[in-house]
């Protein structure tokens, strides 16, 4: 099937139903000497942190090539681009705007606009500033008030051009990945420093949406989460027990405080060094009215009891993308029934959804059908879910183009584009053609 289909009655076939790509500001941007060094800067530069030695000093030279980007984001027929203003280019570090920057962003949101392209806006996907990680990074709590104001700053600069905004994206990875078991940059690790990351990061996201809601209350202001669901090995009390706090410890961590302005019970069988410093009033600045809530879904996972930990997580199995990710595309619909059962949602939107695949390149062509085959299993795991009730209002495939992979390098892509990194040639693979065609004949 070269196609993708979804049923001829689905709601993901009306106009109404936000169709974009999605792409973030690292990974795509390239020109890091146009803007201050972050913490992905130094970890690339740390030996053995990134799988192919490389780093995001040009990356897709976006910056260079914005216009083209667009141009091609327009060709592909949707209604929206999801892009990431990156913290270190735009502002300076005496913590003044940089207006070189963000004229970089000013120019891509007006051609967007021009073009009648939705923006979706994230205010923060990993790339802080290092001289704040030099202070201390997400485990200072003054970070959070840095941030609120950087995003004061950009909300007012982008007035009116911006139709979405979300604070963060995937404060698991930044706090979980970058804090507690270092594959990610800062590289900490530790158990006594996630928790605490986390609990900076989520109040970042309480602080910058009461500034949102001031500069820019005719935006749909939220947050991306990302979600890996997580299932059992047996039916037996123990291996529920162990999976039932691995989803407190991975999943509800972020979407519970948001939501409901309460942690897990898990954090009562923490030890006390491993638990946030929670300050009087926290809570309720955290859990903020949302327009709408970004999920991020790739994957899921097994688990079991474990005799030396809270639970031990499976290895994935078969079939899996290139990356090594388990294909399981049952697990959204799953994943979004159940949040929408246990949790009084606004709007959801699937902000990254997508596959890394083995790409080949033959006769300037890309075939990627498993990728398609990807895609076409997981629009119809989202339907799935629409007809159990779930306001499901769009859906962002990962990536517009490939890219870096953050500690993958440029070994693994993602892109329904490829991208030949020595010419920086743009060409549209089988799926971004199947994904447009999908689209533009709605």
């Amino acid at each position: 099937m070269t196609q993708l289909t979804l049923p001829k009655n689905s709601t993901m076939l009306s106009k109404d139903f936000i169709y974009g790509v999605a792409t973030a500001s690292f990974q795509i941007e390239g020109a890091a000497d146009k803007r201050l060094p972050c913490i992905w800067d130094t970890f690339c530069a740390t030996p053995g942190k990134i799988a192919d030695n490389s780093n995001g000093n040009f990356a897709c030279e976006h910056v260079k090539k914005w216009k083209d980007d667009i141009e091609l984001i327009d060709s592909l027929g949707v209604d929206a681009y999801r892009l990431s203003i990156s913290w270190p280019r735009v502002i300076k570090l005496d913590g003044t705007l940089n207006q070189e920057g963000i004229n970089f962003y000013i120019n891509i949101l007006d051609e967007l606009m021009r073009r009648n392209i939705k923006a979706f806006v994230t205010l923060y996907h990993w790339d802080l500033p290092q001289h704040l990680e030099d202070k201390g990074g997400w485990l200072n709590r003054e970070t959070a008030y840095e941030f609120a104001h950087y995003v004061d700053l950009v909300s007012q600069a982008l007035s009116g051009k911006v139709y979405s905004y979300a604070t963060l994206n995937e404060p698991f990875c930044s706090s979980y990945l970058g804090y507690e078991i270092g594959v990610h940059a800062p590289g900490i690790k530790g158990r006594e420093f996630g928790r605490k990351a986390a609990h900076h990061l989520l109040l970042a996201h309480g602080l910058a949406m009461k500034v949102l809601n001031k500069n820019s209350p005719e935006s749909l202001n939220g947050i991306v989460l990302n979600f890996t669901p997580c299932y059992p090995v047996s039916s037996s009390e123990a291996d529920l027990a162990a999976t039932a706090f691995a989803d407190d410890y991975i999943n509800q961590w972020y979407m519970k405080p948001v939501m409901q302005g309460a942690y897990p019970d898990i954090i009562e069988q923490l030890p006390a060094a491993h638990r946030p410093d929670i300050l009087a009033g926290d809570m309720e600045i955290i859990c903020q009215p949302l327009d709408f809530l970004g999920v991020n879904f790739y994957t899921r996972l097994r688990y079991e009891a474990s005799d030396t930990d809270y639970y031990h997580e499976l290895p994935h199995q078969a079939p899996m993308t290139d990356i090594g990710w388990e294909i399981y595309p049952p697990a959204l619909t799953e994943l979004l029934v159940s949040l929408h059962e246990k949790y009084e949602l606004p709007p959801i939107y699937i902000t990254e959804n997508g596959a890394a695949m083995a790409d080949k390149m033959v006769d300037g062509e890309v075939n990627d059908q498993d990728r398609v085959d990807y895609y076409n299993a997981h629009l119809n795991a989202v339907n799935d879910a629409i007809l159990q009730g779930v306001n499901m209002a769009g859906y962002f495939a990962w990536s517009l183009m490939d890219n870096f992979e953050w500690a993958e390098g440029y070994s693994k892509r993602f892109g329904i584009v490829h991208v030949d990194y020595d010419t920086q040639v743009r060409t549209v693979k089988l799926s971004g053609k199947a994904y447009s065609q999908l689209i533009t004949r709605r």
